[in-house]
Formats: C-alpha cells, structure tokens, sequence
C-alpha cells in the first residue's frame, strides 16, 4: 500500500526518504486549495489527522478488546490501566507514521532524540487523558444508559455495561483533547525542523 521513496534535494542528493500513499496528491491538492500560503502546514495537519484517525483505530480497538476479554472496568484502576496500554500502542504507531508521512524532512535531529521528545509530548497527553477519564468515564456512563433506558424500557445494563460505554465516549472526547495537544507540542517541539 505504501512504499518507499526518496526525493532529491536541489542539490542532486537523496536527504531523506519518505513513505507515498495512493491520498498523497489528493492531500496536496485540499491543502493547496485550503491553505494557499500556508498549504505545507495544512499538508501536515492533514497527514497528522489521518495518522491520528489510525491511531484512534488502535486505540478504541485495543480498549474494546480489553474490556471484552482479560481486563474488564470492573475498577478505576483498570479503566486506566486499559486505557494506557491502549494510548501507548497508539502512540507506537503514530510516531513511525509521522516520522515517514507526516514529517519525512525532519532528519536533522536523530530518531533517538524525536522519539525521546515525541515520548514526552505523548506522556503529557497521556496524563492530560488518564486524568479526564478517570473524571468522566462514570458519570458519562450513568448518563448514557439512562438515556438508552429511556428509549430501550426493557435495557438494564450491568455496571460494568455502564462502565465500558462510559469509557467508550470519554475516550472520544479525551482523544479529541489530546489531539491538538499532540499537534501543536510535536509540531513546535519534536518536528521543529522541518519548514
């Protein structure tokens, strides 16, 4: 689906190589269109939105698997210990696309050193989204069930039924949260470099 390509420089080198995927061109020309003199950043963002959607994949997909298998919200310490692992895996996949798609002409720091940052940026987030689900998870799952309660009369969710749709939502919106977070700190921190 992807490959590999590497790009010349003006001055006949090969800096840095890149991933291309088929929505490249599509990218470039929305971002023309919208963003005219900032159309690179818009690019960026772009590619940073679609990155972030897979991860998103990841994420809700490791939570939902989790609850449903070894680790049920049966406790706040699961929900976030669930979460976590979830947000890690996330995070795993959304350095290695940005390093090559979102921001491949960002070479002049070592991968060492982006991902020691981008970790940095990824555990604020981390905290920033433990704490509101930690905070919101309950009361959104009481909120919701009692909505679906009152459409569906014979629905009578367990706690942890109540639990995991809770979960479900904050995550949504903690991952909303988190994203602009993320954007903002790595393109001005971790991906400083690139113009």
């Amino acid at each position: 689906m992807s490959q590999a390509v590497t790009p010349e420089a003006s001055d006949g080198t090969q800096p840095y190589q890149r991933l291309a995927t088929p929505i490249d061109n599509l990218i470039a020309d929305l971002s023309q269109k919208i963003g005219r003199g900032q159309a690179k950043e818009v690019e960026r963002f772009i590619k940073f939105a679609f990155v972030g959607t897979l991860g998103f994949i990841i994420d809700i997909g490791t939570v939902i698997l989790l609850q449903n298998t070894i680790l049920p919200p049966e406790s706040d310490r699961q929900v976030l210990l669930v979460n976590s692992i979830a947000f890690i895996l996330a995070v795993c996949s959304n350095f290695i696309w940005n390093r090559f798609w979102t921001y491949p002409d960002s070479r002049s720091y070592s991968i060492r050193r982006q991902l020691a940052q981008f970790g940095i940026v990824s555990v604020i987030g981390l905290i920033i989204r433990n704490v509101w689900m930690s905070s919101a998870y309950a009361a959104l799952g009481q909120l919701s069930t009692s909505m679906l309660q009152g459409i569906l009369s014979e629905y009578t969710p367990t706690l942890i039924d109540q639990n995991k749709l809770g979960a479900a939502i904050a995550l949504v919106f903690g991952v909303l949260i988190v994203m602009i977070w993320n954007f903002a700190a790595n393109r001005f921190w971790t991906y400083n470099d690139v113009e």
